[in-house]
């Protein structure tokens, strides 16, 4: 694909080259232009230019109210993540300046070799269950290597808002599943469960915890396997990223794990439904094998971190439901996603009673 293909309202590669020039990278023509699709709503761009490879990444046609100042939060924790052994795209040079390209925030990053797992499985991976087993625990492991980063080591010390992040996670999003009752013809949320699930949250929170860099929506979607086996190439779309408890990271991963028989499986796609993939209880393991991810982290505790991932997705999810209601999304995609709420809140249930 020609540059000229691709909107210049999104990408106008004549900024762009004299941008790039400006930061020393090096010069050419644009080569191998190719837009890249996936699970966000971010735009993102492959191209080749003076001998080396990149992606860029800026928001959507239409940018939301809050999408700049999402990007520059992705690119300053991606820069950050530079020199540790976290799987996950490196910046090359970021752009946080609006006038620069419409009005758009954007960044270059390195390019991810690998495959999204939800979307289709190589030959290899799909045939063989102890490659996808493995894939399981190295979903575990990468996310370890995030958790037993310093995040006030690597310059994010002012990134979040930790004191008081686990107190204020039931009210914030009790709160948010209120605020749906303001879309026209939503007749308000019927979720089984739910007063039951953030009365045994506020009870038994956690009292202590070590603040680190959350991903904040860590499951198989959000990652990228090696197309040689089963390791993970990168941890992508970091849009929710912030500074809080990590152990939420892993309480997602297990909330989302797919089941069989179970709604969780359709977050997964290829992999959750091929199976052979490990034990939630394999997970844990797994993540506790690296002892810098875990120190200063009660894993005992795992079960209440599951059930506040299941309560927080399934509050998130039911909001286009809500929106389904009032026009603002398709019925049938706020009834499978209402769906999967409800097979959150009764995971969150089998949890507690676990």
């Amino acid at each position: 694909m020609q540059p000229e293909q691709i909107d210049p309202a999104l990408v106008d590669f004549a900024v762009l080259a004299a941008w790039m020039d400006g930061q020393g990278l090096p010069d050419g023509p644009f080569e191998k232009v190719e837009p890249l699709t996936g699970g966000t709503q971010n735009t993102l761009v492959r191209f080749h230019r003076g001998g080396r490879d990149y992606v860029l990444r800026r928001g959507p046609a239409h940018l939301r109210a809050r999408t700049n100042d999402v990007l520059r939060r992705e690119a300053r924790v991606l820069a950050a993540l530079d020199g540790t052994d976290v799987p996950a795209p490196r910046v090359i040079a970021a752009c946080p300046d609006e006038s620069v390209m419409n009005g758009a925030v954007f960044y270059l990053m390195t390019p991810v070799e690998g495959f999204n797992a939800s979307v289709a499985l190589p030959d290899r991976h799909a045939g063989d269950a102890s490659v996808r087993h493995a894939m399981g625990l190295n979903a575990a492991r990468a996310l370890s290597a995030l958790g037993a980063v310093d995040h006030e080591a690597v310059g994010l010390a002012d990134f979040g808002k930790p004191e008081g992040f686990l107190e204020r996670q039931v009210s914030r999003w009790l709160s948010e599943l209120d605020s749906y009752s303001a879309l026209d013809g939503y007749p308000g949320p019927d979720i089984p469960g739910l007063d039951d699930v953030a009365r045994w949250l506020e009870e038994r929170r956690p009292t202590t915890w070590r603040p680190g860099i959350l991903h904040g929506d860590y499951h198989l979607a959000n990652l990228m396997y090696s197309f040689d086996g089963p390791e993970v190439a990168a941890i992508v779309d970091w849009e929710m990223c912030t500074i809080g408890d990590p152990l939420l990271d892993l309480g997602w991963l297990l909330a989302t794990w797919p089941q069989h028989g179970d709604e969780s499986a359709r977050l997964a796609g290829p992999l959750g439904a091929a199976g052979g993939l490990p034990s939630t209880d394999e997970l844990v393991a797994a993540y506790a094998e690296r002892a810098d991810a875990v120190a200063g982290r009660d894993l005992s505790s795992i079960t209440w971190y599951a059930v506040l991932a299941c309560f927080k997705l399934g509050i998130v999810l039911e909001g286009t439901h809500a929106r389904a209601f009032a026009g603002k999304a398709p019925k049938e995609t706020g009834d499978m996603l209402h769906a999967i709420t409800l097979g959150l809140f009764r995971r969150a249930q089998a949890f507690i009673a676990s």
